[in-house]
């Protein structure tokens, strides 16, 4: 770890006056998040000096986590994260997550698995800690899950066996319990599963985009109803669209042109009362090309995003991730990396589910503690 070789380097260096103050801090810039967690742990002035380094020189930035579920299998997943502010990726072990039913992501940072007798979801930045709850009511093949404040809605893709393949429950966190809402918008029967709806959520509605037409209902788990529709479609060139929240801006990517030829990606922010679009940025060429496959088609994409940061990927081939970081001044920074999990069997025997998070020193720091200590990072590249 690069804090264990600084600090040896003082010990070893008695004559020599000690690191500290704003030089020490400059230093702990360059340092990866995961070493500032011992870092801070030398002594109270160092643990100062880390705290001013990622207040004053170079902050924590959000996490994009790729985990890989094999799909025969209940052993679990592995999972690799990229840390954005120390461009690098963090390969991460933790107690085996046993599943029967297929690992989901919804929302930034919600991660779900959702079966006949319960759900399990994890909200945490790192996804170190799970919760276990009763399932809905009415059970579900492939629904729309999204995490609105405090309650997980779970809508439409009912089985073929319910009366109502449009039905909507929430479950409140806090209160531990279950409720039934009105039931999805008639229009969207035939659509109501993530492999035609995009979903974006704040803390007080979540937005679900028809991905070809644009098409964009909101529900709000206080009022237990729907609004729309709302049309998104920028213009008839944008043949498919995703949507995200970025902190309190939704954000919107569409593909222009067609799948054999992708003439541009573009970002645009939604204005969630309005439902108002305003384009903020177009993906550099360079970058559209990494996200189509070896036939040099792109006929979707996907998103994670949080606070100040989108990531975009190939739905079906994430062999790379664009990185579009939003600056103070509304510009859009552009970033391309390789993804370390990305191998053939991914195709055939293997899942990737994507999900994304603030990570401070404090997550880290608590990941740590968790799990009975079997919680561990490690820098892969």
């Amino acid at each position: 770890m690069v804090a264990d070789k600084i600090l040896m380097h003082e010990m070893e260096e008695d004559d020599a006056a000690p690191i500290h103050g704003d030089l020490l801090e400059v230093i702990l810039s360059h340092v990866p998040l995961i070493d500032l967690v011992l870092a801070r742990r030398v002594s109270k002035s160092w643990n100062d000096a880390v705290v001013s380094s990622l207040s004053n020189f170079k902050k924590a930035k959000p996490w994009l986590l790729v985990h890989v579920q094999k799909i025969m299998s209940s052993c679990g997943t592995t999972t690799h994260a990229y840390d954005a502010r120390s461009q690098l990726w963090v390969k991460i072990t933790q107690p085996s997550i046993k599943h029967a039913s297929d690992l989901q992501s919804s929302n930034g940072d919600l991660l779900y698995i959702l079966s006949p007798t319960k759900l399990s979801f994890s909200v945490d930045p790192l996804h170190a800690t799970w919760q276990d709850v009763s399932a809905p009511r009415v059970w579900r093949v492939d629904p729309i899950v999204a995490l609105v404040g405090s309650r997980i809605v779970v809508a439409g893709g009912a089985s073929e066996f319910e009366d109502d393949p449009l039905v909507v429950e929430t479950y409140d966190v806090e209160r531990r319990e279950w409720t039934t809402c009105q039931s999805m918008p008639a229009i969207l029967k035939d659509a109501a599963a993530p492999t035609w709806l995009s979903v974006a959520a704040n803390e007080e509605k979540m937005f679900v985009t028809e991905k070809t037409s644009g098409i964009t209902y909101s529900f709000s788990p206080d009022s237990r109803n729907w609004q729309g529709p709302f049309d998104l479609r920028p213009n008839p060139q944008v043949f498919f669209l995703t949507v995200g929240f970025s902190g309190d801006d939704m954000i919107l990517a569409g593909l222009v042109g067609h799948a054999q030829d992708v003439m541009a990606v573009r970002l645009w922010k939604v204005d969630p009362e309005t439902m108002g679009l305003k384009l903020i940025g177009e993906m550099p060429t360079e970058f559209v090309q990494k996200l189509k496959d070896e036939n040099s088609n792109l006929s979707s994409i996907s998103l994670s995003s949080t606070k100040d940061f989108v990531y975009v990927y190939n739905s079906s081939e994430a062999e790379e991730i664009v990185l579009c970081e939003f600056a103070d001044n509304g510009a859009c920074r552009w970033e391309s990396v390789r993804n370390p999990a990305w191998r053939d069997a991914c195709k055939v025997t293997e899942r990737m589910v994507f999900s994304c998070g603030k990570v401070e020193i404090e997550d880290l720091e608590r990941a740590m503690r968790s799990a009975n200590r079997k919680f561990s990072l490690k820098c892969c590249s």
